[in-house]
């Protein structure tokens, strides 16, 4: 018996050593959840406004100061030059160009086949002023102002005197009054050739009624060549018939502009037999 319960004994003390050797498992535990940061949005970045690039205003074009006749007179041929002067009177209008006598108190211009429209050459009377840009040009021995265009200009007009040539003639000054209106008095119709008073075109190579009449006069002892230019004076005007009627030895008085051609050779615009 005491074995018995010594086996009892020693069962139950195995059974308590067992239970109190065996540490108790811990508690299963769930892994901690870690909570992702909140998803932040980039940060909006504003682009700069556009801004438009500067506008650069171009410099107002300088216009060319206008010329006194002593600055004109003065400059060299192929000058740019800007003038204002007075019709005195013009060539026949053709193909958007024409051709005036101008002037101021001081000096006058020839303003050589000058744009000009249709409408505008109606207005170019006698008298008018004008600003003329162009060119000095200078054709066998004619100063004039070439590659030419005008504006009109308000306000008052002028009409020049004629300038009496007739003792400047032979003379160098009378250069220095090229295409001003001009008088001769008293003068004597001599021989073109033949007995003939006149010729048509210098040579005598034209008709009537679409040349120019060429004569000659002596003056202070000496000749010269006027011409009536058919585009001033045209073909059955009173100038141009007086002048196809001329006799050799007929005395005239003459007006006209001093126009050059190897020397002193004037448009006539008027002429008295006398």
């Amino acid at each position: 018996m005491k074995k018995y319960f010594a086996l009892l004994l020693a069962l139950s003390m195995g059974f308590a050593l067992c239970a109190c050797g065996q540490a108790a498992a811990p508690a299963a535990t769930e892994a901690p959840v870690i909570e992702e940061p909140a998803a932040t949005e980039a940060p909006v970045v504003e682009e700069p406004a556009a801004t438009e690039a500067p506008v650069v205003e171009e410099p107002a074009a300088v216009e060319a100061a206008v010329m006194s006749y002593a600055d004109y007179a003065a400059a060299a041929v192929d000058t740019e030059v800007v003038i204002e002067c007075y019709v005195q009177a013009k060539q026949s209008w053709w193909d958007n160009k024409v051709s005036v006598y101008a002037a101021d108190e001081d000096g006058a211009y020839f303003l050589y086949d000058m744009a000009c429209s249709e409408e505008d050459n109606e207005k170019l009377v006698p008298g008018q002023k004008i600003r003329v840009h162009g060119f000095k040009g200078e054709w066998a021995g004619e100063v004039e102002v070439v590659d030419a265009s005008f504006e009109f200009v308000d306000g008052e007009s002028y009409i020049a005197e004629a300038l009496d040539i007739a003792p400047l003639l032979g003379t160098d000054e009378l250069a220095a009054h090229m295409n001003r209106f001009i008088s001769v008095s008293d003068a004597v119709v001599t021989d073109k050739g033949d007995g003939a008073a006149f010729f048509y075109n210098w040579d005598n190579s034209g008709e009537d009624g679409n040349s120019d009449l060429y004569f000659d006069l002596e003056i202070n002892g000496a000749v010269y060549t006027f011409v009536v230019r058919r585009y001033l004076t045209a073909p059955g005007s009173e100038v141009y018939e007086a002048v196809k009627n001329l006799k050799v030895g007929d005395t005239v008085d003459v007006e006209g502009f001093l126009y050059w051609y190897e020397g002193p050779q004037p448009h006539i615009s008027s002429i008295v037999v006398k």
